[in-house]
């Protein structure tokens, strides 16, 4: 599918609402990151806004793709672009020297590039408004691809 194609309509709600909310999100969870560790947001300006700017527009547009692109050619899923965003929060509290914390076995295994943990597990990690349309654009696709191969009379 071209990206000029018009979005399917699930895909079209999950991408007005993450418009609305990554740049909050990349904003607190670097804050949350940094505070945990004892560093104010004082610490992070002036990059902290430049950063959720560029890694917001960087992440819509990588979902906007996505999206635009036929379900039997996606090789990624949303949350994961999210869960990948997690680079540039990472990098600028790198460069302001707060620690890392000590990860738990599992995020250390499967999440071994987020070592602060920023990453959501969950539509509802990075807002709750997330929640709902990633669920039925998850189910969307699980629909389309089953219809698909089922006339195809594979299923």
């Amino acid at each position: 599918m071209d990206c000029d194609v018009q979005p399917s309509e699930p895909a079209a709600q999950l991408l007005v609402i993450a418009a609305e909310v990554t740049p909050g999100w990349i904003r607190r969870v670097t804050l949350q990151a940094a505070a945990a560790e004892g560093f104010g947001a004082d610490a992070l300006a002036p990059s902290l806004e430049a950063m959720v700017e560029s890694e917001s527009l960087r992440l819509f547009a990588a979902l906007r793709q996505l999206l635009a692109t036929d379900v039997d050619q996606q090789r990624t899923n949303p949350l994961s672009l999210f869960r990948d965003a997690v680079a540039a929060p990472t990098a600028l509290l790198r460069s302001i020297g707060v620690p890392v914390p000590q990860p738990d076995q599992f995020s250390a295994e499967r999440f071994p590039d987020d070592v602060y943990a920023l990453g959501p597990a969950a539509w509802s990690d990075i807002d709750p408004r997330l929640h709902e349309p990633g669920l039925v654009w998850g189910a969307w696709k699980a629909m389309t691809i089953l219809r698909r191969r089922r006339a195809e009379g594979v299923r």
